[in-house]
């Protein structure tokens, strides 16, 4: 029988609000730490030339940074709970910058994958972050604090595909990974002198840590369930970026690679619906959103289908299906935040992990069936599989999960 975590005492809560400055370096990090997991899909085109490999393969390579992530949150991020953050932090910011330097200087398309998925693990940092923002904040202003952070990792998300692109257009593709890496090496200093010391809460070994982790995913059904649907929808999602950008440099668009990461940019703008959905879900409105968003997703793959040859349509579709994938994002974790208080930061690593493990499936997926029947292929599975989803939605209990 396993033996109950010995949980150190944990630090005494701050009075006051950590400095503007602290909130900001935070913030940035974040932002800027998420984006290498984007980096590479308005470049998938650019990299095929590079090495001669097919779509398929490209694409092998977003897949690569999604595995890694997963593989980070389920093994790396539980030790947020165990290791003392501030050293924890700047050792992962040193092994992303090596991975990103591996990546830009790669020779071959075998040590593109292999870098791709250390630089892939290695960000899972921000969501070290996160909580450790959480931990440094006095309860009466941790919502507004922790929030801006997460403004930061957004609007990561949202530059990363455009920034990608215009240096990609003006240089070549590599120098976006090398100067991320040297970002990476920044910040890792940064933050190793300006993070204050944060006890560890729990004294358990690595092994128990992580056992206690997957105990989590087998006593909580709803945790097992969001994590499936947002699995099922970030799939497609992963698809759809993946191959969008073989769509628009190709007849009849012939974009650029700055034309790509700008359709990226609109196409993200549906992530503004987050604040709409966090309500919904405090409303106990988040199980009736999360089967429209499984509906909205399959009619969005419905419209980018018809849209192969207006970029309007495509746009519109992107758009639908950010705000389809932000809201069960949202109404998920406001489900899975309610099952284990003491243990959030583990609850929420089986979460990502598991829908990073399928937005990794959704990318190869999205490769192989555009190699073998275009965008037609993509489109049809990007319907298919929310509709199943969507069926399942139906035999979830009301009061398991609103």
């Amino acid at each position: 029988m396993a033996q109950p975590e010995a949980e150190t005492a944990s630090p005494t809560a701050p009075q006051q609000a950590p400095p503007s400055w602290l909130v900001l370096l935070l913030a940035v990090s974040c932002g800027l730490t998420v984006a290498n997991l984007y980096y590479a899909q308005p470049l998938l085109n650019e990299l095929r030339t590079t090495f001669g490999v097919g779509e398929a393969a490209a694409g092998g390579v977003v897949t690569a940074t999604q595995i890694g992530y997963a593989a980070g949150m389920l093994l790396i991020v539980p030790l947020g709970d165990r290791v003392e953050n501030r050293s924890l932090v700047s050792l992962l910011l040193a092994i992303a910058c090596a991975g990103l330097v591996a990546t830009g200087l790669a020779p071959q398309f075998s040590v593109l994958l292999i870098a791709s998925l250390i630089a892939g693990s290695t960000s899972v940092v921000v969501q070290i972050l996160i909580p450790l923002t959480a931990d440094l904040t006095p309860d009466a202003v941790r919502g507004r604090i922790v929030g801006r952070v997460m403004s930061g990792l957004l609007f990561g998300i949202l530059l990363s595909r455009v920034a990608a692109s215009l240096l990609a257009e003006v240089t070549t593709w590599r120098v976006v990974f090398l100067i991320s890496a040297g970002l990476m090496a920044i910040l890792a200093v940064a933050l190793r002198f300006s993070l204050p010391r944060r006890a560890p809460k729990t004294s358990v070994h690595y092994g128990e840590l992580l056992r206690s982790t997957l105990r989590l995913a087998r006593d909580h059904p709803a945790l097992r369930r969001r994590a499936l649907y947002q699995a099922a929808l970030y799939s497609v999602f992963s698809a759809f970026w993946t191959t969008i950008a073989f769509v628009l440099t190709s007849a009849p668009f012939h974009y650029s690679q700055l034309g790509v990461g700008l359709f990226a940019l609109v196409g993200a703008a549906g992530a503004a619906i987050a604040p709409l959905a966090g309500r919904w879900a405090d409303h106990g409105h988040g199980r009736v959103a999360t089967g429209a968003s499984f509906l909205l997703c399959a009619v969005a793959f419905g419209v980018g289908g018809f849209g192969a040859h207006s970029v309007i349509l495509l746009a519109v579709a992107a758009i639908a299906l950010d705000m389809a994938v932000q809201t069960t994002m949202v109404s998920g974790q406001h489900v899975i935040y309610q099952l284990d208080p003491n243990a959030r930061a583990r609850v929420n690593s089986i979460y990502l992990a598991t829908f990073f493990v399928g937005g990794a499936i959704g990318s190869e997926i999205g490769s192989v069936l555009y190699h073998l029947g275009g965008w037609t292929a993509v489109s049809i599975f990007g319907a298919v599989i929310p509709l199943i989803a969507l069926a399942w939605w139906t035999t979830e209990r009301r009061s398991a999960d609103n």
